[in-house]
């Protein structure tokens, strides 16, 4: 990764002695330093959506590299309204969107990369991955479905994976959303009070959040393990949705802006052609 990280309340995951603990869920630190609140960050989210659909636009043009967004979290966290505003009127075209559930009997007959490879971003576009390959080393060391041993080994294979990726081309950026218990339990109850919401709530989220304590824990393990500088995680302080959503844009757009993609050339002489 040799793009500059702009400053945001996102972390950088970095080094074996990471602790998610240490991450705020509602911090808002260095945007609160810029007296933003949810009402005056608006001007800033439309610059940058606009600049981002400009260089998703000439990364479709180029068709030479990719960029892939992860995102985790916990229920409740985010995933998909983080998924929303970061690509609000990107054109649909360029980007390729996977919401990864639990997996089909076929997926379970292969090995737990075989699904997720199949849905990596072509050449020229933005691959989002809701859920990811990452779901295989945490539920299921949480309900005890894989052992301590197992889960290095895959730390390893998608250490492996994404190297393979970046080497191909594709950028890779990895966001957790990291919200507090308290937060959790708000938006849940609003699920529950809410008519309008009642769809979004699952009854399984309760049982869950009873291992909370034991998700902080897998979930700080896989960060440490697999963050390297060619595919990093960024813990985003997602208490608060404004400072989540510029967050994750700011270091999305940084990356690009890096990547400067440009057009492919065209084999023609654009003064020469006549329009009859």
């Amino acid at each position: 990764m040799k793009f500059k990280i702009p400053k945001t309340p996102a972390v950088r995951v970095k080094g074996k002695s990471f602790r998610l603990a240490a991450v705020d869920p509602d911090a808002a630190t260095p945007f609160a330093h810029k007296r933003l609140s949810a009402e005056a960050a608006q001007p800033r989210l439309l610059v940058l959506r606009q600049r981002l659909c400009v260089l998703q636009e000439m990364l479709y043009a180029e068709h030479k590299r990719s960029l892939l967004i992860v995102f985790q979290a916990l229920d409740t966290g985010g995933k998909d309204g983080a998924v929303k505003n970061l690509l609000t009127g990107v054109n649909p075209a360029g980007v390729q969107v996977t919401s990864f559930k639990a997996p089909s009997e076929e997926e379970m007959s292969h090995d737990f990369l075989w699904r997720i490879h199949a849905r990596t971003p072509t050449k020229g576009h933005i691959g989002v991955f809701n859920r990811s390959h990452y779901e295989d080393v945490l539920v299921t060391r949480v309900h005890g479905l894989i052992d301590d041993k197992t889960a290095r080994q895959r730390f390893e294979a998608i250490n492996n994976f994404e190297s393979l990726l970046t080497r191909n081309g594709t950028l890779i950026l990895k966001f957790f959303l990291h919200i507090s218990k308290q937060e959790q339990a708000e938006r849940l109850q609003e699920r529950l009070d809410d008519p309008s919401k009642n769809w979004k709530f699952d009854p399984n989220d309760i049982k869950e959040r009873a291992h909370w304590d034991e998700y902080q824990h897998v979930f700080e393990d896989a960060l440490r393990h697999c963050s390297p500088d060619s595919a990093p995680w960024f813990v985003v302080p997602a208490d608060r949705k404004w400072v989540r959503d510029l967050a994750i844009i700011e270091i999305v757009v940084a990356a690009l802006e890096d990547m400067n993609p440009k057009p492919r050339p065209v084999n023609f002489d654009p003064k020469q052609q006549v329009i009859i």
